[in-house]
């Protein structure tokens, strides 16, 4: 395996994990348990904030003048993580709906 499908599965890895505990904090949230909801949001926070490590480290390649290969799957890596911080942010503004319900 290629050093950009490493990376790739990196992302997908760490994004996915992020949207599962954005959904799960919506559910906490749902059942009036904030405190749970707030941890599941850090959670969140932290493992997208591995996936945007990788990301940022392919950034860093490019800029340095290292072209990289790009295949399907850093493109779904991509995908992947911009919808699971698109997925953290809704949660977020759901939480607070919740919240002052």
């Amino acid at each position: 395996m290629d050093k950009i499908t490493e990376i790739s599965f990196q992302i997908i890895l760490y994004a996915g994990n992020g949207r599962s505990c954005a959904m799960e904090a919506i559910q906490e949230a749902k059942k009036g348990n904030f405190n749970e909801a707030n941890r599941l949001i850090e959670e969140a926070g932290s493992e997208l904030s591995k996936a945007h490590g990788f990301q940022t480290k392919l950034l860093q390649e490019e800029a340095s003048g290292n072209e990289q290969s790009i295949n399907i799957i850093l493109v779904h890596s991509q995908d992947h993580l911009m919808t699971a911080m698109t997925v953290r942010d809704l949660a977020i503004e759901i939480i607070e709906i919740y919240r002052n319900k």
